[in-house]
């Protein structure tokens, strides 16, 4: 038997907006997941993995970021990505209360997994292991540098200003139902605002020079054909990683949404088994 549980998280541990969250729980659960999603979407697009997860006896709590999905605040907007670690904080609590006494993982996709490499570096007492899939470390084309001065600028006199992201379902992943899913999500937004970008920026920096501290089991998944997330930033973080176990999965010719591809629940599984094992 599997449960599932959604619905606004209004009584924080810490300060902060209201968050989102979806709850997967199997009977008698090895383990549990905290699941942190990618910029401009949300924790019930991993709603799949979570009940493949179940069926193999890890439970799972998918949360919406601040600014993210259901949960409030201005749309992918933060004026120190500081404030992003109170809701991982926040989800660390909801997997305790979840499912007590197992050990804890925590995923991350893309901005999800800099902000769990992120945190981990900041507070890993939570968690047992760490697993990032195509994690927002680099981008995967270059910024210009008069871009980059121009975003620096509007960081600080118009931080809400939002500009096209550009990305589309096409170029997340082959599967044409969930690219088209993607585009049509309402609570998917396609701008990313001036301040995150420039504290993105600032993160991805302090996770790459700190990722000698990491010390816990790291799982790295990583779509080679990725145009969004450059698989080069994340192999950079993972030959860095302290971590004495870590295990770098490449998938040659899969896009930015590995979770997402045709072949993704031999991949969930694949991350089931690891985190198994490390059980």
């Amino acid at each position: 038997m599997i449960s599932e549980t959604k619905g606004v998280v209004s009584q924080r541990a810490v300060p902060g907006p209201a968050l989102y969250q979806v709850t997967v729980v199997p009977e008698s659960a090895r383990a549990v997941v905290g699941i942190l999603h990618g910029y401009a979407e949300h924790g019930a697009r991993y709603a799949h993995v979570q009940q493949a997860w179940a069926e193999k006896g890890l439970a799972s709590v998918a949360i919406d970021l601040r600014g993210h999905g259901r949960a409030e605040g201005a749309r992918g907007y933060c004026d120190r990505f500081s404030e992003y670690q109170d809701d991982v904080t926040e989800l660390a609590r909801l997997v305790q209360d979840a499912a007590p006494k197992v050990p804890a993982f925590l995923f991350g996709h893309s901005f999800g997994g800099l902000l769990a490499a992120w945190s981990t570096l900041a507070d890993a007492r939570s968690w047992r292991a760490l697993l990032l899939s195509d994690p927002y470390f680099k981008l995967a084309l270059e910024v210009p540098g008069p871009k980059r001065f121009a975003a620096k600028i509007a960081s600080r006199i118009y931080p809400k200003l939002a500009l096209p992201s550009g990305l589309s379902g096409k170029d997340l992943t082959h599967d044409a139902a969930k690219a088209r899913a993607y585009d049509e999500d309402p609570l998917v937004f396609p701008k990313a605002t001036a301040r995150w970008f420039t504290e993105a920026s600032k993160a991805q920096q302090t996770a790459l020079d700190g990722a000698s501290r990491l010390k816990m089991p790291l799982y790295m998944l990583l779509g080679l054909g990725d145009i969004v997330a450059s698989p080069v930033g994340g192999r950079t973080f993972f030959e860095r990683a302290g971590s004495a176990d870590k295990k770098l999965d490449e998938r040659p010719g899969l896009f930015h949404e590995v979770l997402n591809e045709p072949e993704w629940r031999g991949i969930a599984d694949a991350m089931a088994d690891w985190m198994l094992a490390h059980v």
